[in-house]
């Protein structure tokens, strides 16, 4: 599918896909309301609650640097395919899992199954939208549909546990999953192949070593009751895995990672705000569901229902901000973005503090706009920049982008909320009760300093990325042969 296609064609494939990206976003979040019912209905305790939302990202990002090189080896139609069809078998073992374990098992095979899906989804989009303007709006939209469906979650997780039994949140899925793929196979290009490429696939072990060990030294410094047996053996797996993936990439002759593509001011701005967007979104939704739930009152479905403002707000922005970076450029888009998303945050706090729920709504409104105009150009910065003999490269690092900033914003900020009620909470109330006024002040002030941290995030993500974008570039691209420059003005490093 390419030139001699209908943009009718096109369009049709861009929403097949659309549809598996919207799984793997929603599958993300969707437990940030369903957690509380899972802890209660599997007796899981809150280390094991955590890592059921964190198997699903760990592995996705451990894996995805080495994906995008494995589908340029046996195709990125069959590699979708694959990654579809995993997806939907690990829902199917989820939905009836009868312990914490065996839930946190089928959700690290939910990670293999994303993993697989998502560079191969970018790459097929480069290959059916051969026009700048089309690839720039399909790009944007591509970006959209992650953060939708993580956006979405909470919102699904809450309404599908309203009806039916906590299973149906990884249940669902499989139907979806079923018509994605005869879908695919009906009307996706056909596979091309290139069995000279390599797949390394001891790197991808590695970098998954480091971040297991990163995520648990999080997990365990932020615990009431610490091991420093733990934090000790969680550190030496982070410097060991991130010692053996870089000296793996050094003998490598085609390396998962070059870490000379980022010299690109372009690139590496199109790598942090992916990362600072996901992790301000999902660290704000993560947190806010947790809060009205257990404080507020409110049901999975309401909880659901609040985060959902930032899901409806995200889609316009997105799709306008790729389809107009041609004449805006990059700088407003991004940085831009993450000011509305700071100050609908800073609403929030001033909101929250004061109980004006109207205006704490339009915040969440703001957050999504602003994240929107973030993430519908992030993607294309990067693919963008890079060099096409880095297409490949580009596209993991894209990927992993987006979940490293979701893993990290569930690893700290996870942990810091009940850190902080620990911290301000009477030592005698050691888990939050609404219906005691201390625990619930507590419990908000924690939150309150979160939003505030996550404010900051924003603000910095701001700064930086003005500085990588500064001359306000209305377009990426880097001819064959310059591989280190300046995207901008064309000027070699």
């Amino acid at each position: 599918m390419g030139s001699d296609t209908t943009n009718t064609q096109r369009w049709l494939f861009l929403a097949i896909i659309s549809v598996g990206l919207f799984l793997v976003g929603a599958d993300n979040s969707i437990l940030y309301t369903a957690l509380p019912t899972l802890e209660r209905e599997l007796s899981a305790t809150a280390l094991e609650g955590l890592w059921m939302i964190n198997a699903y990202p760990l592995v996705l990002c451990g894996l995805l640097l080495g994906t995008g090189t494995l589908g340029d080896r046996i195709g990125h139609r069959l590699m979708f395919l694959i990654g579809v069809l995993v997806f939907g078998l690990a829902s199917f073992f989820a939905a009836f899992a009868s312990n914490a374990w065996l839930l946190i098992a089928a959700r690290a095979c939910l990670g293999v199954g994303a993993a697989t899906m998502m560079p191969a989804s970018l790459a097929l989009i480069q290959i059916t939208f051969l026009n700048e303007q089309q690839r720039n709006t399909a790009i944007g939209i591509w970006g959209s549909v992650g953060a939708v469906g993580a956006a979405t979650g909470p919102l699904l997780g809450g309404l599908l546990l309203q009806n039916f039994w906590w299973g149906s949140v990884f249940l669902i899925n499989v139907p979806v999953a079923i018509g994605v793929f005869f879908a695919t196979i009906a009307i996706a290009p056909a596979n091309v192949a290139n069995p000279s490429r390599h797949w390394d696939l001891p790197s991808s072990l590695y970098a998954m070593l480091a971040m297991v060990g990163a995520v648990m030294l999080i997990k365990e410094t932020a615990h009431n009751h610490r091991q420093l047996w733990v934090i000790v053996v969680s550190l030496l797996a982070t410097i060991l895995g991130g010692w053996a993936f870089s000296s793996r990439q050094k003998k490598l002759t085609t390396p998962l990672l070059s870490l000379d593509i980022f010299r690109n001011r372009m690139f590496s701005g199109g790598v942090l705000t992916a990362g600072a967007a996901m992790f301000c979104l999902s660290g704000i939704e993560l947190t806010t569901t947790q809060r009205f739930q257990l404080i507020g009152g409110y049901t999975p479905l309401e909880a659901g229902l609040l985060v959902a403002l930032v899901a409806l707000s995200c889609v316009p922005a997105s799709v306008l901000g790729g389809a107009n970076l041609h004449r805006i450029g990059f700088l407003p888009l991004i940085s831009g973005g993450f000011v509305l998303l700071a100050s609908g945050l800073g609403l929030a706090l001033w909101a929250f503090q004061d109980n004006h729920q109207f205006w704490f709504f339009l915040a969440l409104v703001a957050v999504g706009l602003g994240a929107g105009s973030v993430m519908s150009v992030s993607s294309t910065a990067i693919i963008g920049s890079a060099s096409p003999s880095k297409a490949g490269m580009a596209s993991a690092v894209e990927a992993v982008s987006y979940e490293f900033g979701t893993l990290l914003a569930v690893a700290i900020l996870g942990s810091l909320t009940p850190l902080f009620y620990r911290l301000f909470a009477p030592p005698e109330l050691s888990e939050p009760y609404a219906s005691d006024p201390r625990s619930a002040a507590a419990y908000d002030t924690g939150y309150f300093v979160i939003i505030a941290l996550v404010i900051i995030v924003a603000l910095i993500a701001a700064i930086i990325t003005a500085w990588c974008f500064r001359t306000n570039p209305k377009r990426a691209y880097v001819p064959e042969g310059v591989l280190l420059c300046d995207a901008a003005s064309g000027k070699k490093f």
